[in-house]
């Protein structure tokens, strides 16, 4: 379908929750499509729909070359000791900064077709888990910092060309 335009700190869809999908439909399709072809540009972990405008529990990833969705995804187990490790945004374009992540984490949710999909994982992986379903919970990754990187962080924001 489409590369969507990225949503930026600031925008309230960025921090509101999104409403599970009730049903899937064409519209729904369409959602898949325009997140997949958001998330295959490089440098692109991972996409939530917030990021795209649309306030539905839906997100794309690419992780190593694997490109995927999950539709009504929950953050459902984590495991190992949490760990501060560096990360962006592309919703906080330019930033990159240590965030606390579990090793390692396990999401439930459903393809187009209605069926139970697993994702789960270490590495890069756990992370964009945990990264894109906190986008569907209204938080941005800014959240998981410690209070003196936020102070660094949002002090970067208000500097920035794009805010």
């Amino acid at each position: 379908m489409a590369v969507r335009p990225i949503r930026v700190f600031g925008d309230p869809v960025l921090t509101a929750v999104s409403a599970p999908i009730e049903k899937i439909d064409d519209g729904v399709r369409a959602l898949v499509r325009d997140l997949l072809d958001t998330v295959e540009l490089p440098g692109r972990a991972g996409v939530a729909a917030p990021q795209i405008g649309v306030g539905l529990r839906a997100f794309s990833y690419n992780i190593d070359g694997d490109i995927g969705y999950i539709l009504n995804p929950v953050l459902a187990e984590v495991s190992g000791e949490p760990e501060a490790i560096g990360e962006g945004c592309l919703s906080v374009p330019g930033l990159w900064h240590d965030a606390v992540r579990y090793p390692w984490a396990k999401v439930v949710g459903m393809d187009l077709d209605g069926n139970e999909l697993v994702l789960e994982g270490e590495g890069l992986l756990a992370q964009a888990l945990q990264h894109e379903t906190d986008h569907l919970d209204g938080m941005l990754y800014l959240k998981r910092l410690t209070p003196e990187e936020r102070r660094i962080a949002m002090r970067e924001i208000r500097e920035s060309d794009w805010f």
